[in-house]
């Protein structure tokens, strides 16, 4: 039944619109000095919260529910449906940073280039936006608005942190963006780094929202 989970999710519950929108808002890697972060921060915004209103209009829970399906199967065809989204983002948003690094290898970037430790930092970014956004979600696997607004204002302090120390710090600034052997070994460390905590995340959001969601009376 996770499969008609799934397939539920990708065909009724998530506008085809929203499979195209990594294409327009990858689009801007192409900006030189852009604020990158700002690219993967657009599905938060906007397909986040359409998304679950279009769950919410649709009854998607109740319907959920009546099927002969486990709350944890539940959670997890959710969870699944919007990392897979988020992942689809970061691999099209790559896509558009190796022609950015072709149309402008000699430029000169005020912020954070998107190099091998951005996309690093953007992994930890969608896990710390995951970890907050689903426990609280599944208080009542119903109302995500706070959800959004508190996961929405943790990943604007992290960019803006980071930014920050990048523009203001020589050192992080050195190697977030040198092009030396020690930084390159770095900013992949910092890629590595940031697979690793985003799928631990993941595992740790999941059982904290079955736990929560398991608690909930429908």
């Amino acid at each position: 039944m996770m499969k008609n989970l799934l397939y539920k999710d990708f065909k009724l519950g998530i506008s085809p619109f929203f499979y195209f929108l990594p294409v327009l808002t990858g689009a801007l890697m192409l900006i030189p000095g852009w604020l990158y972060f700002i690219v993967l921060m657009y599905f938060c915004f906007i397909t986040i919260p359409n998304m679950f209103a279009t769950y919410k209009t649709q009854n998607d829970l109740m319907l959920s529910i009546m099927m002969p399906v486990t709350k944890k199967n539940i959670v997890k065809s959710r969870m699944l449906s919007v990392i897979t989204l988020e992942l689809l983002h970061i691999i099209i948003a790559v896509f558009y940073a190796i022609i950015n690094k072709n149309l402008y290898n000699s430029a000169t970037y005020i912020f954070l280039e998107p190099n091998f430790a951005f996309f690093g930092l953007v992994f930890i970014m969608f896990a710390l936006f995951n970890i907050i956004f689903f426990p609280m979600f599944y208080k009542t696997a119903y109302k995500y608005g706070a959800p959004a607004i508190v996961s929405h204002a943790a990943i604007i302090i992290f960019a803006s942190v980071v930014e920050l120390l990048a523009l203001f710090n020589p050192s992080i600034n050195m190697y977030l963006k040198g092009p030396d052997s020690n930084s390159i070994y770095l900013q992949v460390g910092i890629l590595g780094g940031g697979v690793v905590i985003f799928i631990i995340s993941a595992i740790i959001a999941y059982k904290i929202s079955v736990k929560r969601f398991g608690k909930v009376d429908i």
